[in-house]
């Protein structure tokens, strides 16, 4: 078993380089669901052309296809696009949605951080009151407390 424990959005897949290094000829790789393979259909289908040049046949569980057979090499096609026409609109929704907001005003996004409170929450923990207490009272994450003391340079005291 071969997994990568990263987005499938990136392209960098070395748990997939090095299940294509290890299948031999013959071989059938099984996925769970097309979208683990690949995430647009250039993607998924230079895969399956790497695997079909080394004799490797594709067999997608959940959407049951298996590309040895015609047929399932073109139902691979249909599925693969269907799957990149969805991601199309998502991020075409997406960004309408970031659009609207900004056309009424809302900054889309993380806010800035209020380094007020990131100095009044350091001075809390200078003061001997725990991260998690002072994240608490000045409403900001305990992770932003810690990377900001990080940053900064503050040791917590004993």
């Amino acid at each position: 078993m071969f997994t990568d424990v990263m987005s499938g959005k990136s392209m960098e897949r070395p748990g997939l380089a090095e299940l294509i290094a290890y299948a031999r000829k013959g071989d059938t790789l099984a996925v769970v669901r097309l979208d683990r393979l690949g995430r647009s259909l250039a993607e998924l289908l230079t895969t399956v052309e790497t695997l079909r040049g080394q004799g490797i046949a594709l067999l997608s569980l959940e959407e049951k296809i298996d590309t040895s057979s015609a047929a399932g090499e073109l139902i691979f096609h249909v599925f693969g696009a269907i799957a990149h026409f969805e991601r199309r609109l998502i991020s075409e929704r997406t960004r309408d949605g970031i659009a609207a907001a900004r056309a009424k005003g809302k900054l889309p996004g993380r806010q800035p951080l209020d380094m007020s409170k990131v100095h009044a929450a350091i001075k809390l923990v200078e003061a001997s009151i725990s991260p998690t207490e002072a994240a608490r009272q000045l409403g900001i994450g305990r992770s932003t407390i810690y990377r900001e003391m990080r940053r900064l340079g503050v040791e917590r005291p004993i």
